[in-house]
């Protein structure tokens, strides 16, 4: 444990909404000394140094560390996790925030998330695991509908298909590579529930809603998230007690008694059913787009917050949050999810941010005539703050019509609902 120095040099791993999102809270703090990237894109290039480096490299990452006299890291995406960073680095004595490979299972492999949730009497779906999708493939054939068909590894807010015929289900089975989950469909809207931890002290963070469809009114496939609100006015502050006490404290509990205690950010993906919060799955991460308006709500200095997460001192911090609501909508390249298209031009950033919102970039980057334009699925997080859901999403729809880009679709009700 150390109290937090007045100045500290941080490197971000990743290059995303979200990583944009982390980069503009950390720069906000006086205590952010140099800020580094790696890759980050041209929005993170606004407020930190972009480097050149493989971030699901260990010895890579602690190489350029220990060269760049880095004093905390912190991991964005799940990938650099389960490669085992943040174990080279604790190794190094380097701060980070982020689990280790072993404690990242909990994303890395569904079925190891299931049988842990079955051994501590977690609540979740009724499932099976199955070593290849050819062994699945009579059970999805007969299984009750809906059937959820997931591939048991990474698969970046996607490898999720919710079928609603047999067919769908063995069509979905046939896009998979390895390990295969199926479970039954739970019913009931769906909820974010993040902590962040130190291994010992655990804060819980304010709620938020994805919105993971592609298409307006939940419709088309799943994506890694085409918007969301933050709070979640289904996670009441009972549902939200529940799902601590039955759920994540109890995951907590067994990562430790397992050996591999958790350390860093962890989202609950919940279903609330009429028998209470299940899980439907954790990422060992904030989420994307979840983070963007958690950020965006942080009031709190967000350097001495991943300080204290990275060096067990999180005892001592207890962030702070607005009060206002916070939406995002994403912009996303034509083509998403399947074959985004890249390279279309994007303008009118500055007129729409001067309406009050933030642009978090995902997926862009500069064309050789210093041109913005696309270069990712998830192309643009457009974030506002506002005294409820209805003022922030309004803001964030007006800020949309500013922008100038022929190659990008939206979903119109993120937050509608709410």
């Amino acid at each position: 444990m150390s109290a937090c120095p007045e100045s500290v040099d941080i490197l971000v791993l990743g290059g995303g909404g979200r990583e944009h999102a982390l980069c503009w809270k950390l720069k906000q703090s006086p205590r952010c000394g140099r800020l580094l990237c790696a890759p980050g894109n041209a929005g993170i290039a606004e407020v930190a140094t972009c480097v050149a480096l493989n971030a699901n490299d260990p010895k890579a990452v602690v190489d350029f560390v220990a060269a760049n006299g880095i004093a905390l890291v912190v991991v964005g995406p799940e990938a650099p996790l389960v490669a085992g960073v943040a174990d080279a680095l604790r190794k190094a004595g380097v701060p980070v925030v982020g689990p280790s490979a072993a404690a990242a299972e909990l994303e890395a492999s569904k079925g190891f998330t299931k049988d842990l949730c079955a051994e501590h009497d977690i609540p979740t779906a009724r499932f099976r695991r199955f070593a290849s999708a050819a062994d699945a493939h009579h059970y999805v054939a007969v299984h009750p509908l809906p059937v959820v068909v997931k591939a048991d590894g990474l698969a970046g807010g996607k490898g999720v298909t919710v079928a609603e015929s047999n067919e769908e289900g063995l069509a979905a089975l046939a896009e998979i590579h390895g390990p295969v989950v199926v479970e039954q469909c739970l019913e009931g809207p769906e909820a974010s529930l993040f902590i962040l931890t130190d291994g010992e002290t655990v804060r819980v963070l304010p709620t938020a809603q994805d919105h993971k469809r592609l298409r307006d009114g939940d419709e088309g496939p799943n994506t890694g998230g085409m918007g969301a609100i933050s709070p979640s006015p289904r996670l009441t502050p009972a549902l939200q007690a529940q799902a601590m006490e039955r759920i994540v404290l109890p995951t907590l509990a067994a990562m430790k008694a397992r050996g591999t205690p958790f350390q860093g950010f962890l989202y609950a993906g919940l279903m609330l059913t009429a028998d209470g919060p299940m899980l439907i799955e954790y990422n060992v991460r904030l989420g994307d787009p979840e983070a963007q308006v958690l950020m965006l709500r942080l009031e709190s200095d967000a350097v001495e917050l991943m300080w204290a997460a990275a060096t067990g001192s999180l005892a001592a911090v207890d962030p702070v949050w607005s009060k206002d609501a916070a939406v995002t909508v994403v912009m996303a390249a034509k083509g998403y999810p399947w074959r985004p298209v890249a390279g279309t031009v994007i303008d009118g950033l500055s007129a729409a941010e001067a309406l009050g919102v933030r642009v978090f970039h995902a997926g862009t980057k500069r064309s050789e005539d210093g041109r913005l334009v696309a270069a990712g699925g998830r192309v643009l997080n457009i974030t506002a703050l506002g005294h409820d859901i209805s003022e922030a999403r309004a803001l964030a729809y007006a800020a949309i019509r500013k922008i100038r880009w022929h190659g990008g679709h939206f979903r119109r009700d993120i937050g509608k609902t709410a």
